[in-house]
């Protein structure tokens, strides 16, 4: 007999592989980072069942260009502090045997991913250190242009990566640092398949074919990704998943697209769930970010407003009729093979 889906998610690895929670907590002063996390967002993280946790390193426009690289470090130590002071529950992950031991003792895998990475421009040599530092995903470019590529924003110019973007994907190879597509402009993102040898991730991409959105994958690339035995990680950001009116059912569709034509081996959750990051970072008089690089309102699923909600994930795929061992591998399984393959053993 089968479990119930609760049953099944409370079991599963559930691998979040895009969350901004880092940039709510870091805004705070330094002397309440550790407890704010404990208090805010741990709990919301156990009630979705998370056991793997990307924590992107975002870097608002405030701190561009001039405070990049500063407010890049001061998020890493950030990291550093909450895991710290709440080892009990959590550890941040350098390599596969780190998370394979977290997992095994009921903590929270977090793992340190640059977005864009804006504090290192065109000196590349500085992932390096950022890599020492516990860096282990990273992107290079958001919605507009960077010294390494152009971001989706920006795909009207058909720009690939610029002759440094090509060095920093074979630097980012040789330390072991998994590459991420999501953000990257259209072309950049054929040129990246064209030079990678080592397996690609995006973390919060949905498929283009279901909602033409310049932020989303076609189903071109989305082959290519799966084709270098890389995970395309669904977004649920609903102007993503839908014109208007997203639903928890435009998620399932997305994943169940992309398994359609890459595999379920392909798959996993990239939530991005910003409702919150947004609501206490930014000043309700501000223009938000993503309405004026997206051209579109903020709305959110409802009930998916933050990691609480994943548990429904699994509800619905159990609801479609989807084997266990498939939505087991969609929760997590495919992320964590993807981290145990490409980080390595201490």
């Amino acid at each position: 007999m089968s479990m119930s889906w609760r049953d099944l998610h409370s079991t599963a690895v559930v691998a979040d592989a895009h969350n901004d929670l880092l940039c709510a907590v870091v805004a705070r002063p330094t002397t309440e980072w550790s407890d704010y996390f404990r208090r805010e967002w741990l709990p919301q993280l156990r009630a979705g069942g998370v056991t793997l946790q990307v924590l992107p390193v975002f870097i608002d426009e405030t701190f561009q260009p001039e405070g990049a690289l500063r407010q890049t470090i001061r998020m890493i130590e950030c990291a550093r502090q909450i895991t710290a002071d709440n080892a009990d529950d959590v550890t941040l992950c350098l390599t596969a045997t780190d998370i394979d031991e977290a997992l095994s003792v009921g903590r929270i895998a977090l793992v340190l991913a640059l977005e864009s990475a804006p504090g290192v421009g065109e000196d590349i040599e500085l992932f390096r250190i950022l890599h020492t530092l516990g860096v282990r995903i990273v992107s290079i470019a958001h919605f507009g242009r960077t010294a390494l590529a152009d971001g989706s924003g920006e795909d009207a110019t058909g720009s690939s990566l610029t002759s440094v973007g090509v060095e920093a994907v074979a630097l980012l190879e040789e330390l072991g640092v998994l590459f991420d597509v999501s953000h990257l402009g259209a072309a950049g993102v054929s040129h990246v398949l064209n030079i990678a040898t080592r397996p690609l991730i995006a973390t919060h991409s949905s498929a283009r074919a279901l909602r033409d959105h310049h932020r989303n994958l076609t189903d071109e690339h989305i082959l290519g990704i799966a084709g270098t035995g890389g995970v395309v990680c669904v977004n649920f950001f609903a102007p993503f998943l839908a014109a208007d009116g997203a639903t928890l059912d435009h998620v399932v569709d997305h994943i169940e697209h992309i398994v359609a034509l890459a595999g379920v081996r392909a798959v996993g959750l990239g939530p991005d769930f910003v409702k919150q990051v947004l609501a206490e970072t930014q000043p309700a008089w501000c223009e938000h970010a993503p309405v004026r690089l997206l051209g579109t309102s903020l709305t959110y699923l409802e009930g998916l407003e933050g990691p609480a909600g994943l548990p429904l994930v699994t509800e619905r795929l159990v609801a479609r009729g989807w084997a266990e061992d498939d939505i087991r591998a969609v929760l997590g399984g495919n992320v964590l093979r993807l981290f145990r393959d490409h980080f390595g053993p201490a």
